[in-house]
């Protein structure tokens, strides 16, 4: 399904969204391995606008991971064009992009990514480094407020060793939220948590949309974590075959592809 993908909201949702976050248009994306060209994403249109919750799910190989990295300004398009907040950051460079990420942009990945070494409080703390502006005394006051505020205001000195997975990935959800970012986005953060700990990290997820208008975007092979997103991104063969709230329809879309696949 090519072209621009749209979704009517409630007006509830009307009321509290206000601007166009972000506007892909055909974006594509080939990786050039040699021999073979692989093109993972043919010409993605979309529209996200501030304060959604989306889910972006399909089968391995179908551009979910891609296109999250494109939005997330860890990769760039091979062509299209893409605006994040009205800036056009699609061509921009690493270095450039990195800066974009550490303003604008959060990450939560399935394997936490926190410096086994390093205090919880430390890992928080670890993006305002980059901010030459942020004291170390206001570093420390931002990141204990953080951890307060996902639950872990008994654990600042703890080790991740020292912790559980779901409060490892509360600590990596307070470090996404270090920089007050209006985008969050998550790789499969329930992917190394049993499910009642999934439910507490989603929850998590749910209340930072729903209380501070934050963009939440999570990738998942999981119909029961996608849905609690209010819309679902399904894709397949680098394509969006479906743009719903019906997390229903979206399986289903993803299945009857793979039946006319088969036939």
């Amino acid at each position: 399904m090519l072209g621009m993908h749209r979704f009517a909201w409630d007006k509830r949702d009307e009321a509290r969204i206000s601007m166009t976050l972000i506007e892909l248009r055909d974006i594509r994306k080939i990786y050039d391995l040699g021999e073979v060209q692989v093109e993972a994403l043919r010409g993605v249109s979309l529209d996200i606008q501030q304060g959604e919750y989306l889910a972006l799910v399909g089968p391995s190989g179908s551009g979910k991971s891609t296109l999250m990295n494109t939005v997330g300004c860890l990769d760039r398009p091979t062509s299209g064009s893409y605006r994040l907040a009205d800036e056009e950051v699609g061509n921009l460079t690493a270095d450039r992009r990195a800066r974009i990420r550490n303003r604008r942009i959060g990450f939560v990945f399935q394997n936490f990514n926190l410096l086994a070494r390093t205090s919880a409080l430390e890992n928080v703390e670890l993006p305002l480094l980059y901010a030459a502006s942020v004291s170390a005394r206001e570093r420390r006051r931002r990141a204990i407020a953080m951890l307060e505020r996902v639950g872990l205001g008994d654990r600042l000195g703890h080790h991740p060793g020292q912790l559980s997975g779901g409060q490892q990935q509360r600590v990596a959800i307070a470090r996404a939220l270090i920089n007050e970012p209006s985008l969050l986005m998550g790789d499969e953060p329930t992917g190394n948590l049993d499910s009642r700990t999934s439910r507490e990290v989603i929850e998590l997820f749910q209340r930072l949309n729903e209380d501070n208008g934050i963009t939440v975007i999570l990738v998942t092979h999981d119909p029961e974590i996608a849905r609690n997103a209010k819309r679902i991104i399904a894709l397949r063969d680098g394509l969006i075959v479906q743009d719903t709230p019906d997390i229903e329809l979206a399986w289903s879309s993803l299945h009857a592809q793979e039946q006319d696949a088969i036939l």
